[in-house]
């Protein structure tokens, strides 16, 4: 294996080059489990550690899965990373468990592979939280719907996440028997990095071991309430057989937003684009006259479980917005009172 094979390219020796130290090597963090980080530099895995100013940066900062590092290697202990290269990419959630802090799950990824189960794992309004964070990240994103041999009806269950999904490609597959892994082949090849992500128990591992072509991942069952085992402990980067890596995540039973409000746009083009139609241009559509996006649901055009979705995620990234910047209550303030202002002149009309 070479960094050809990590994934290692032009763009990537450009932002090596210019650093101008030739004792420092390109390498790939390819696991990441509490800090320790697990690299290759071409030459196979070995341990190594940030140096302590970029322990003390912003949280975004540390090495996540996927970057691409200044290495300087030692032989007889943790090889030294003196700087993280320019992310093409880079899939960021809210840290589980604590407010405002960031986590890059992975970086440097072209496709994002959500992964949902036909067994009862299937949650519409879960898949918009990753659809935002994956379009926001920079990388392309593909819903996976396993476990296709435990579902009744799977096109009405892939009907179903059409509706949320626009424009993502929808794959349904199975695994073990095989089915619907060639849809796949257009986005691992050589030189591309996928992630996948998803909740426990939806058979992220199964997938990976059958590209691969054996047993690397453990597999576990599921509980008797539909939930899974973490089977995955850590995240990791492997290189398949076939050409091309894959990021593999542990189960997400959390999935906090983090980004700006305007993020939402492209997980809900749908509502973005009826939005164009409403008489205000900051319509909240909730109450305010003119409302094109509240004429839809009334319609029935728009299903009105995805508006409140939206209307959730909107909340949460203001309240991180408010949270993480003083201004931001003023200027939410002065918003609403200008949309009252607007709403009462036309009543006295």
């Amino acid at each position: 294996m070479d960094l050809i094979d990590l994934g290692y390219g032009p763009d990537l020796h450009h932002a090596f080059s210019s650093l101008s130290r030739p004792d420092l090597r390109p390498a790939r963090v390819i696991r990441e489990d509490r800090g320790r980080l697990l690299v290759d530099d071409g030459a196979g895995p070995r341990p190594a550690e940030p140096l302590g100013r970029l322990r003390q940066a912003d949280p975004l900062q540390w090495p996540a899965v996927g970057d691409w590092v200044a290495l300087a290697p030692i032989d007889d202990g943790p090889s030294l990373v003196h700087a993280v290269l320019p992310r093409r990419s880079a899939f960021v959630r809210g840290q589980a468990g604590r407010r405002d802090a960031p986590q890059c799950v992975a970086a440097n990824v072209d496709t994002v592979l959500v992964a949902m189960a036909l067994d009862g794992d299937l949650n519409l309004r879960r898949l918009e939280r990753y659809l935002v964070l994956v379009l926001r990240s920079g990388a392309a994103a593909v819903v996976l719907l396993t476990k296709a041999d435990r579902c009744a009806d799977p096109a009405a269950a892939r009907e179903r996440v059409a509706s949320v999904a626009g424009d993502t490609p929808i794959h349904v597959i199975c695994a073990p028997r095989d089915e619907g892994l060639d849809a796949l082949a257009g986005s691992l090849h050589r030189g591309t990095t996928v992630a996948l992500v998803g909740s426990s128990g939806v058979g992220k591992s199964t997938l990976i071991n059958h590209l691969l072509g054996h047993e690397r991942m453990a597999t576990g069952v599921v509980l008797d309430d539909g939930r899974g085992r973490h089977t995955t402990r850590s995240r990791q980067l492997v290189v398949l057989p076939g050409g091309g890596c894959l990021i593999d995540t542990p189960g997400m039973r959390e999935l906090q937003l983090w980004g700006e409000e305007d993020d939402l746009d492209a997980g809900f083009a749908d509502i973005d684009e009826l939005a164009a139609g409403c008489r205000f241009r900051d319509c909240e559509h909730e109450s305010e006259p003119g409302c094109a996006v509240r004429a839809a649901v009334d319609e029935g055009r728009l299903d009105p479980e995805r508006l409140a979705s939206f209307a959730k995620l909107r909340a949460e990234l203001r309240a991180h917005a408010e949270r993480s910047d003083p201004q931001a209550r003023r200027r939410q303030g002065r918003r609403f009172a200008k949309m009252a202002t607007q709403v009462q002149r036309l009543k006295r009309r």
